[in-house]
């Protein structure tokens, strides 16, 4: 990927699978000179012509000129970004593979199966790539075509005579393997191509899994725009990366649809999209936009921050009533009527005629400035109608010019004032009457007080707003106007919303779907959610279609036994997750004595470094500080979660805030007791720790001088 190191796409097979290839029959255009070099030489030929290909149809887009073409200097403008980003997504990356894999079907796709008719051969890669001739050279991984390559079996082989995978590396074509889909006499076996790419040790940032896709994920990934699709996804098992190749697809799929509308992925905080923003890009997307629950909602300046009572109730679903009261609460019912003065004439509204008007669009639950918007048209209808009483013939100009006049203005402003959401839930936040007021029947006296901010003290000017504030920002604002509308959103680590915050992610995609991932194990907030029925009502998707993935591609085998021992007592309901994994994985617990806990946290992360791969240390947040100093003082470089690991520096210093979602070839984690001590609960805390302890991707380290959990023994 851009701007990490030079690493394998896949490291180098098995020594029987190079150096005694398969044979295979070429269906395409194969010479007796390709044969005679080898099946092997002949696929080299073959991605060496690709990769010129492609680089043809780069330089055909760098060479259009459209000087001449728009119509005016804004159309140019459009048409030029447009260029320089298909430029982008031509982009020839060296040390990723054009393709990965071919299929070798039995009949033309499409085509009537006659008897003794010739198959077509595909090359499946990350993008189209196509000759001189328009003829394909690689499919898009995407396309129909491409699907078999993930789901054919040989009790299904969707008409696929032959699936070739390709190993590679540093970008060269070093290996292939063949499975026969024909051959009925032998079982299905696991291929060792697709093994040592998912074992293979990961650098720098999360990269895309277009070649190792399994057929229940490729299920979720290819599920039909139309409906929103919930994963519950053990550690290990690529939900966030399924989300993010759902996206893709939508996006061939749909792109015209989701050009108009719009398509986002919020994650849970900055470290983790910065370690997932290449995965897109690298499928030649450019176009996602990427947030945070907090980036959504920044109508306020963010400074303060909540107690976890306060916390949980700002975040409880019953604010929605108590701001809904606040919102309507300035409408008054009118005592005058309005008089409205066109040159000689005066046309009088009475006051309850107006009531009737108010009382009908209170009852209409429309949003409360479209209520307030309309109140002026429907106040000059009334006059209008009076007009054509009497003789008149007004048009719609006439209403217009009612609506704008000064009596009916100031009726309205006074009848349904304005609304300032930030104004209004800082009222409602400082002042205990007008809480109490709208809150009646719904918080008690007790939740009233919790939510209440603090007197600021002696020289403050104003309290702080905290996230949950911001939240109740947010709905208050769309109380007022409604929220635009996304065509698609991906919402990961889910499990950790509050209900208010689903709400906030809801209304991004009220018209559009969703795709929402996490794990209830993982939850780690006051407020986190322990049903996805729950979770998806308060998203406003209670129809959405819920998978669960149990099957671990990542995590070894050994450490997902050992976190899984903590299942009971924080997730009780959920299944316990596998590994497909064929190596165990290296992993080990150490108890060291209180005074050799640093020094044994950091030999651990020594013996890390020693081997392949990008290295985490993860300990709780207020050990963070401690572990700084030791890094430094013996000299080992690190880096905060998010930043690019490179090979010069591939050890990572992670707060176990900040953990979920991340992985590392090897993990070393520090004194799970204190991890699960910085939490207000044990549940959480253990949550937190289950959290820490999946991380790993080859290794795991559990380094302690407290007694473990004893849910772990």
């Amino acid at each position: 990927m851009p701007g990490g190191p030079a690493v394998p796409a896949f490291p180098p097979a098995d020594p029987s699978v190079t150096d005694t290839p398969t044979p295979v029959t070429d269906t395409a255009d194969a010479t007796d000179t390709a044969d005679a070099a080898g099946p092997l030489a002949r696929e080299r030929a073959h991605l060496a012509s690709s990769r010129a290909a492609l680089r043809a149809m780069r330089a055909d887009v760098e060479a259009l000129d459209i000087k001449d073409v728009a119509a005016n200097w804004v159309n140019a403008q459009v048409l030029r970004r447009q260029i320089d980003e298909r430029i982008t997504a031509l982009a020839d990356l060296a040390h990723t593979p054009l393709f990965f894999g071919r299929l070798d079907y039995l009949h033309a796709p499409g085509a009537e199966r006659a008897e003794g008719a010739g198959g077509e051969q595909f090359y499946i890669g990350r993008r189209h790539v196509h000759d001189a001739a328009g003829d394909p050279m690689v499919i898009d991984w995407r396309a129909p075509v491409s699907q078999p390559f993930y789901r054919a079996s040989k009790k299904e082989p969707m008409d696929v005579r032959l699936r070739r995978r390709f190993g590679y590396t540093g970008g060269e074509l070093t290996a292939y393997e063949d499975e026969d889909l024909t051959d009925t006499t032998s079982d299905d076996r696991a291929s060792r191509l697709l093994q040592s790419e998912i074992e293979r040790p990961r650098v720098g940032p999360m990269r895309d899994i277009v070649a190792t896709i399994q057929p229940e994920q490729d299920e979720i990934v290819r599920a039909g725009i139309g409906g929103t699709v919930c994963v519950q996804g053990a550690p290990g098992t690529g939900k966030t990366a399924v989300g993010l190749h759902r996206v893709a697809y939508l996006l061939y799929a749909h792109r015209e649809r989701l050009a108009r509308t719009g398509t986002l992925v919020i994650g849970p905080n900055r470290s983790f999209l910065r370690y997932i923003e290449q995965v897109l890009p690298a499928l030649g997307e450019l176009n996602v936009a990427q947030a945070t629950v907090d980036d959504l909602v920044a109508h306020v300046e963010v400074r303060g921050t909540d107690d976890p009572v306060a916390a949980r109730l700002k975040g409880d679903a019953r604010m929605a009533e108590v701001l809904r009261r606040a919102v309507r609460s300035g409408v008054t019912m009118p005592v005058e009527p309005v008089i409205v003065v066109r040159g000689s004439r005066r046309w009088r509204v009475p006051a309850y005629e107006i009531e009737e008007m108010v009382r009908e669009l209170l009852a209409r639950d429309m949003r409360y400035g479209a209520a307030r918007e309309a109140l002026p048209q429907r106040i000059a209808h009334a006059v209008l109608v009076r007009m054509e009483e009497a003789g008149e013939a007004p048009d719609d100009r006439v209403q217009d010019a009612v609506a704008r006049n000064a009596a009916v203005k100031a009726a309205v402003k006074a009848i349904w004032p304005a609304v300032d959401p930030a104004k209004l839930v800082l009222r409602l936040l400082s002042d205990a009457e007008f809480l109490a007021e709208h809150a009646a029947g719904v918080l008690d006296e007790d939740e009233q007080r919790a939510v209440l901010w603090a007197k600021p003290a002696r020289g403050v000017k104003s309290a702080k707003w905290s996230s949950a504030d911001a939240v109740l920002v947010d709905e208050a604002s769309d109380l007022v106007a409604r929220t635009p509308s996304l065509g698609h959103v991906v919402l990961d680590e889910a499990q950790d919303l509050s209900p208010m915050q689903y709400r906030a992610v809801g209304r991004r995609c009220t018209t559009g779907s969703a795709t929402v991932l996490g794990d209830l194990a993982q939850g780690t907030t006051p407020w986190a959610t322990t049903s996805w029925a729950e979770a998806l009502a308060h998203l406003g998707k209670p129809d959405a279609a819920v998978e669960e993935l149990t099957q671990g591609f990542r995590v070894p085998r050994e450490v997902i036994a050992y976190a899984s021992r903590l299942l009971p007592a924080i997730a009780p309901g959920l299944a316990e997750a596998t590994s497909v994994r064929e190596s165990a994985g290296d992993f080990s617990v150490r108890e060291v004595a209180p005074e050799a806990l640093d020094a044994a946290v950091l030999g651990a992360c020594r013996e890390a470094l020693g081997r392949e791969g990008s290295v985490g240390l993860i300990a709780a947040d207020d050990r963070i500080p401690v572990l700084t100093g030791v890094l430094t003082a013996a000299g080992l470089p690190f880096l905060a979660p998010g930043e690019e690991t490179s090979a010069d520096s591939r050890l990572t210093l992670v707060p176990a805030s900040l953990a979920k979602g991340l992985e590392y070839d090897y993990v070393v984690l520090d004194e799970p007791a204190a991890v699960v001590a910085a939490e207000p609960d044990t549940r959480t805390g253990l949550r937190r720790l289950y959290v820490a302890l999946t991380r790993a991707v080859s290794g795991l380290a559990v380094v302690h001088a407290r007694p473990l959990p004893e849910e772990l023994g």
